[in-house]
């Protein structure tokens, strides 16, 4: 399967583009695809740039935000997401065993368990959640702000998914297939 969207080569890039590829190979030392896909955009890129990096500055940790992305994937059937954050995802410090969990909404914290189930429903009810879904999330210990961030979370990953679909972005990581959900 080839990309259906033309890549950007940060080399010959020009103007925001060149600046914001430059700026990622900068910090992570590689562009990696769907970067240089979205680079076609300078707002697009920027926009995701700037949602991800803030989120990082919220109050669920890295290893929570990472389980989320992987059940969000699954959920989504987006393979190029789903090797991204589970490299990413063991680089933060979770196990094999967490990220096998993760793929199914699943974790053996009681708290980010009920994190990945709120996440997941929110994917699979199209944000329609009901009272009872956000009671059990409160009963874990999450806040209101906690709640946005887990919305959030989802949120740019939905997006990195669909985009990922339209794109058909030829994946930079190791491969981790979805499964059936």
């Amino acid at each position: 399967m080839m990309t259906r969207i033309q890549s950007v080569d940060p080399a010959t890039a020009e103007g925001r583009s060149k600046q914001l590829l430059d700026a990622v190979e900068q910090k992570l030392g590689v562009v990696p695809n769907i970067v240089r896909l979205m680079a076609n955009s300078p707002a697009i890129l920027e926009a995701y740039l700037n949602f991800s990096g803030v989120l990082d500055t919220g109050n669920l940790d890295k290893k929570l935000r990472e389980q989320i992305a992987i059940a969000v994937a699954n959920a989504n059937e987006c393979n190029y997401c789903l090797s991204a954050h589970c490299a990413i995802g063991k680089m933060a410090g979770l196990s094999s065993d967490e990220l096998a969990a993760a793929k199914e909404a699943h974790s053996s914290d009681e708290k980010s368990a009920k994190a990945l189930h709120f996440a997941r429903k929110l994917v699979d009810e199209r944000g329609w959640v009901s009272d009872e879904d956000l009671a059990e999330l409160r009963s874990a210990g999450f806040e209101d702000g906690d709640v946005v961030e887990i919305i959030g979370v989802v949120a740019i990953n939905m997006f990195t998914n669909y985009f990922n679909h339209v794109a058909q972005t030829e994946i930079d990581f190791p491969l981790v297939k979805a499964t059936a959900t």
